[in-house]
């Protein structure tokens, strides 16, 4: 229940942020967030995006990646991704407004930073934390033969 309010959470950050943008900038104007380094400039991207979890069952995901640090990646993803198709089915293209103004960069929104940290930091436990989990689980202990021994050795 708390990874579906955590989603609901990111979807309402991500959609704040664009109605905010869109009530206050015309499309195609910019106003300074951290002036010199990004700001906030309204566009409509009409163009493709991230893939999103769609059509998984989201409870599966549990018995695969039962570690909280996998499940909250994966939340933060769902969350932005929702976020984004929210726009496309309802716009018919997702509205973008960070645009870094110190290099050459696609302008983005709230639901693209979560997709990319949480995919980043899913990434970051499947290669340092899943296998190492899994194997934990599966290692039974070890046993003697007649109960008077430790697994080290005799007593």
């Amino acid at each position: 229940m708390l990874y579906l309010l955590a989603v609901a959470l990111c979807i309402g950050a991500d959609q704040a942020v664009k109605y905010y943008v869109v009530s206050h900038l015309e499309l195609y104007e910019s106003a300074p967030l951290l002036p010199g380094v990004v700001e906030l400039f309204h566009i409509q991207n009409t163009g493709g995006g991230f893939s999103i979890l769609a059509g998984h069952a989201w409870m599966l995901v549990k018995k695969y990646f039962p570690h909280p640090l996998a499940m909250w990646t994966l939340t933060v993803i769902l969350g932005g991704g929702l976020g984004n198709l929210i726009d496309r089915v309802r716009l018919g293209y997702v509205v973008d407004m960070f645009h870094f103004q110190f290099i050459n960069y696609p302008v983005f929104n709230v639901a693209d930073i979560l997709v990319v940290c949480g995919t980043i930091g899913f990434a970051a436990y499947y290669l340092l934390l899943h296998d190492k989990l899994n194997v934990q689980k599966e290692t039974p202990p070890e046993e003697t033969d007649d109960g008077t021994g430790t697994p080290d050795g005799p007593r």
